[in-house]
This record gives structure tokens, C-alpha cells and sequence, in this order.
């Protein structure tokens, strides 16, 4: 039975690795770690937080694009077991990850966390879907509730696997910077209201 690895590791990928002396490496990583298929508690928890990450898709032709998905934190949602789908607001105009998914349904989910230094890559299929007000219900953001979706992109998960955090630069979201600094300010004006007691 194919191991999950096996989609990341084609046999192209598993010469080069024995090119480079890595492919033992590779083989007691896959041995010691899980590579999943379907959503786990760690996975859902994951990316419930995640306010952007990459969508890779490829045309017919292999040739590649990435393109950056954002929302508000949580967008991405987890529909079942086996299957993300986020809403397809409008964009640009281009229809380039549409037009891929037309002729290639394979796709991959990028997200990382620069706060924490992790990242989760996704590999599996992805469509886009019309005609399905339920899902298009489920998949619209709570903070924009007015705004008119009219199409989900539906993630089929084939595997997933959690990344090492070398060289992720470390950086904080607004958000967190934001929070660390009110503390801050009030502890000063606590400091500040104690020495003007002292000295009055």
C-alpha cells in the first residue's frame, strides 16, 4: 500500500535524495513520522488560526502558480475529514488558479505560523464549486457576512505532513505586537502613578 510520503517522494525525488546521501535520512523521518491523510485534532486547531496561506496549483501543462489566500482567522475551514474549502472572494480578475483547476485538479496547501516557526504542507485536489448553497454558507467568513460569495474552492486531502522550523524567520502579527505593547503601556503608567505618589 503507498505510503503517504510516497506523493512528496516520487521516485524522481527518492533518486535525487539517494544522489545526495539523504535517502536513508528520508526513510527513518517517514519511519518516525506520521504522515497524515485526514484532519486530526492538531491539524484542525492548526488552521483554525490561520488568517493566510499558499494555494500551489499547476496547468495541464505543469506549468506552476502560487497564489496568497487571506481572511480573517479561521477562513479556511475543515468540512470533514478529508476536506478544506475556504470562500472565493473576488479578486483580481485573472482566474489563473480557476483556470489550472479546470484542467489539473491537483493543488497544495501551504501555512505557516511565523509567530510559532511551523508550517503544514498540504498535498491533494482542489475544485471549484457553484451550485452548492450549504457549502457556500458554511465557507463565509463571519466578520463580512453582506458579501456576496458565489463560489467555494473544495480541498480534497490525499496527505500532510508538519515541516521542521529551520529558517522560518520568527515574526509577529499586528495583532500580537499590539497586545504586548497595551501591557506595557499600562505597567508604565502604573510605574509612573507609584513614583509621582512617592514623590508628592
Amino acid at each position: 500500500m503507498p505510503h503517504g510520503s510516497d506523493i512528496a517522494f516520487t521516485d524522481a525525488v527518492k533518486a535525487v535524495q539517494g544522489k545526495y546521501g539523504v535517502r536513508a535520512f528520508n526513510e527513518q523521518v517517514i519511519a518516525n513520522r506520521a504522515w497524515g491523510t485526514e484532519v486530526t485534532a492538531e491539524l484542525a486547531k492548526f488552521v483554525a488560526v490561520r488568517d493566510s496561506f499558499y494555494l500551489g496549483t499547476s496547468n495541464g501543462e505543469g506549468q506552476p502558480y502560487i497564489q496568497h489566500r487571506g481572511g480573517a482567522r479561521g477562513f479556511l475551514k475543515v468540512i470533514d475529514a478529508a476536506t478544506l474549502a475556504f470562500a472565493d472572494y473576488p479578486g483580481n480578475k485573472q482566474f489563473i488558479s480557476a483556470g489550472n483547476l479546470s484542467e489539473n485538479d491537483r493543488a497544495f496547501i501551504f501555512l505557516i505560523d511565523y509567530e510559532t516557526r511551523q508550517r503544514i504542507k498540504i498535498w491533494g485536489r482542489a475544485r471549484f464549486v457553484e451550485d452548492d448553497p450549504e457549502l457556500l454558507s458554511a465557507v463565509l467568513e463571519p466578520s463580512a457576512p453582506s458579501a456576496k460569495v458565489s463560489r467555494a474552492v473544495v480541498f480534497t486531502i490525499e496527505t500532510w505532513d508538519v515541516n521542521c522550523p529551520q529558517n522560518i524567520p520568527q515574526r509577529f502579527s499586528e495583532e500580537t505586537v499590539a497586545h504586548v505593547v497595551k501591557k506595557l503601556t499600562e505597567r508604565v503608567a502604573e510605574l509612573e502613578a507609584q513614583l509621582s505618589a512617592v514623590s508628592d
